[in-house]
């Protein structure tokens, strides 16, 4: 099936770039995280499960809401949605200042947070884009879009670090809920929806979904796509802890996760290009390969400052990266109609993989005093995505119609 793109509210390059700001904000942002762990654990005594079990809801809400808000872009616009996505996710951060207890925290941090991430991600922005470049261009333009995000986080890592080390942890999180705010008003530029071909009704969501599901290849995508939530938000969120535990600094962390930011822009601009060139399946499958490899060789060498922005460099190369590939495959698979819908049913496959990854990191710290057993687990997890990558065949779903049934 075809698709062609349609002519933006603002010029191309105006959308381009505005849609690149906001997935920067979010995402620095929301990478931001793991640098409360240590003052917010501290001070308000929680245990590391506790704060893991806040971050790993504010994924699992974030996956579940994310099909309905790209759904719901689909249907009535971008920017409406990202605009009302921005005022949650400030609302959320804001209420993590103010948290005095774990339960509170899980609502803050965990639902309200988790929710606004999904309902102004750069999976929804993705679905401006998807509908106003070129078929030909939308995977590239997706690793643009997925660098951008990976530059808020090389930017707020050490901005973040910043104002917790002058202002504390909880002046730190207003000023990240105010800058956050600065969405609403870009958001304007994001504004329209996809429209069906003359002639083609809309589908409801469990009718495109059936079709979809229907697909073997996009199956196969939705449950590799696991593993990169699993992996990311695991390091994102406990790696900073663990370099302490370590012997480093806290500073070294936040560094650290401005290295995987830093190295991510490469990683996704080289992404889209070469999934304009080569399948998309065999390179999303030597990402996983090469993930696992990574975390084994971390693993086997003793643990320094080199070791672990080398570490950190090598995984920004393939942190992102699979985003634009991902996204490029369920626009080829499906069309650009309802790719907010349905890349946000394989970003829910994601972020159960980061719900367990950021759980049990916690749960296993606090039993073992170790996170050794989800590198281990990481290492096996990323050698079975690679091997289910490997038989997706790169090719319009045949038996996805527009029509309803």
């Amino acid at each position: 099936m075809t698709s062609t793109a349609l002519r933006p509210a603002v010029p191309l390059l105006v959308l381009i770039i505005v849609g690149c700001i906001v997935a920067a904000i979010g995402n620095g942002v929301r990478t931001s995280f793991g640098l409360f762990t240590l003052p917010m654990t501290g001070d308000l005594g929680l245990t590391r499960e506790s704060w893991g079990m806040a971050m790993a809801i504010q994924n699992l809400a974030w996956g579940i809401a994310q099909p309905f808000a790209g759904a719901y872009a689909d249907r009535v616009g971008t920017g409406r949605t990202v605009a009302m996505g921005a005022a949650i996710y400030a609302f959320g951060v804001l209420g993590m200042a103010i948290s005095p207890d774990a339960g509170w925290l899980t609502l803050s941090a965990g639902i309200v947070t988790g929710v606004g991430i999904a309902v102004s991600s750069f999976s929804v922005v993705m679905a401006a884009f998807g509908r106003s470049v070129p078929v030909e261009k939308r995977s590239l333009i997706f690793g643009v879009a997925t660098a951008a995000s990976s530059f808020g986080q090389f930017a707020f890592a050490p901005i973040s670090q910043g104002f917790i080390n002058a202002f504390g942890w909880q002046s730190a999180l207003v000023y990240l809920g105010m800058a956050l705010l600065l969405i609403i008003p870009l958001s304007y530029a994001l504004r329209g929806r996809t429209e069906n071909p003359v002639g083609q009704a809309d589908l409801r969501f469990m009718q495109a979904l059936s079709k979809a599901w229907g697909h073997g290849s996009y199956r196969l995508l939705v449950i590799g796509f696991f593993v990169c939530g699993f992996h990311l938000a695991f390091i994102n969120v406990h790696m900073p802890a663990y370099l302490v535990q370590c012997g480093l600094t806290p500073e070294v962390g936040s560094w650290t996760i401005a290295v995987i930011g830093l190295f991510n822009i490469v990683g996704s601009l080289m992404a889209g290009y070469l999934g304009g060139k080569l399948p998309k399946q065999l390179l999303l499958a030597t990402i996983y390969f090469l993930r696992s490899l990574a975390i084994a060789l971390f693993l086997l060498i003793p643990v320094s400052e080199i070791t672990a922005y080398a570490f950190a460099a090598a995984m920004g190369l393939l942190w992102l990266s699979t985003v634009p590939l991902t996204a490029g495959l369920v626009s080829l698979f499906f069309g650009a109609r309802y790719m907010g819908m349905l890349y946000g049913v394989a970003f829910f496959s994601h972020q159960l993989g980061s719900f367990v990854g950021v759980w049990l990191g916690g749960f296993a710290y606090d039993q073992t005093g170790s996170y050794a057993l989800v590198w281990y687990l990481g290492i096996v997890l990323g050698l079975a995505s690679a091997a289910l990558h490997i038989p997706i065949n790169e090719r319009s779903a045949s038996n996805f119609s527009l029509k309803p049934a």
